[in-house]
């Protein structure tokens, strides 16, 4: 891999932004760019930074796939405007449930993803815009991952051979393809970014789709996202790496008031880590679970079982697909 990383003992986060705002400005030039914010870690410190080197020439959208968490779009519109930053919600809803319809093999749902993100619905706003770049928050660990095959990351693109002006019409620029999660970090701290936002558990970049196993389809998503609530409420405060929960493909056997209820499957994954590249699950203690489990069941419909993820990464994987 062609990538030099910048490990976390060789950052200096101050002399980072100033030469990445310098490179942003020469190669965007007289130029406009686009900025894809989904209010992860990544993108809201790539959106600072584009912000900084272009000012008003950067044109901000978070798009409204359908696949994000509760009240996502309004979250991080009314953030990003209390840092002067102006988005614009773009509903492209129809659009990603679309070319997701029938779909149920991990890399078959990842590639529909990045199709839509980056062809159907960037190319569009790229071409409406007149803008010829659009900023990413692509990792040095998506890089990895992608390269060595552990998982397609829909964001890797440049580094699989893909033209992105020939394929899409537009320059991908990714400032902080040398840096791993906590060097993001430190790079939001320093641009002023909020703590809620800087420390925030990671996100993976399709979404919710990637804590479906199956078809994606608005109303599995909308179990998910009910039980990423509840987890994300309960283990805010856990002090772990990430957590998540995951909707499992098959119905399983359950019962309520004394007569079987054929429902759904959630399994937990929390985790202990520093960079993601291996990982240990959390030893959470057992009420925290049990509580866990009663509030999935109780409040989100038609979920009758609930399992913890034990195993370790490698040669598990934080995500599920």
């Amino acid at each position: 891999m062609s990538i030099k990383e910048i490990s976390l003992s060789e950052l200096d986060p101050r002399g980072f932004i100033a030469e990445q705002v310098r490179a942003i400005t020469a190669a965007v030039g007289d130029g406009a760019a686009v900025n894809a914010l989904s209010g992860g870690v990544d993108s809201s410190v790539v959106t600072l930074l584009g912000h900084r080197a272009l000012g008003d020439r950067l044109k901000t959208y978070f798009i409204d796939n359908g696949i994000m968490r509760e009240d996502e779009p309004r979250q991080i519109q009314e953030a990003f405007a209390a840092l002067k930053v102006p988005v614009e919600i773009v509903d492209a809803r129809a659009e990603f449930f679309g070319a997701l319809k029938g779909l149920t093999d991990p890399e078959e749902k990842r590639e529909a993803i990045t199709q839509t993100f980056y062809k159907a619905v960037f190319g569009r706003l790229v071409k409406e815009s007149g803008a010829r770049h659009l900023l990413q928050g692509s990792i040095f660990t998506d890089v990895e991952e992608t390269v060595a095959g552990v998982k397609r990351q829909h964001n890797i693109l440049s580094q699989l051979g893909i033209d992105t002006e020939a394929a899409f019409g537009y320059t991908v620029l990714e400032p902080l393809i040398r840096l791993r999660k906590p060097g993001v970090r430190l790079v939001g701290r320093e641009l002023g970014l909020p703590e809620a936002l800087f420390n925030r558990p990671p996100f993976p970049g399709p979404a919710l789709a990637a804590r479906v196993i199956g078809e994606v389809t608005p109303e599995r998503v909308s179990t998910i996202r009910q039980a990423t609530r509840i987890v994300e409420e309960t283990l805010c405060k856990s002090g772990a790496f990430q957590y998540l929960a995951i909707l499992h493909a098959d119905r399983v056997t359950g019962m309520r008031h004394g007569a079987r209820d054929y429902g759904c499957q959630i399994e937990l994954r929390c985790w202990d880590s520093t960079d993601a590249r291996t990982g240990s699950p959390t030893r959470l203690p057992y009420e925290v679970l049990e509580g866990l489990a009663d509030r999935i069941t109780t409040e989100v419909p038609g979920v009758v079982s609930v399992t913890y993820n034990i195993t370790k990464k490698p040669p598990s994987t934080i995500e599920a697909i």
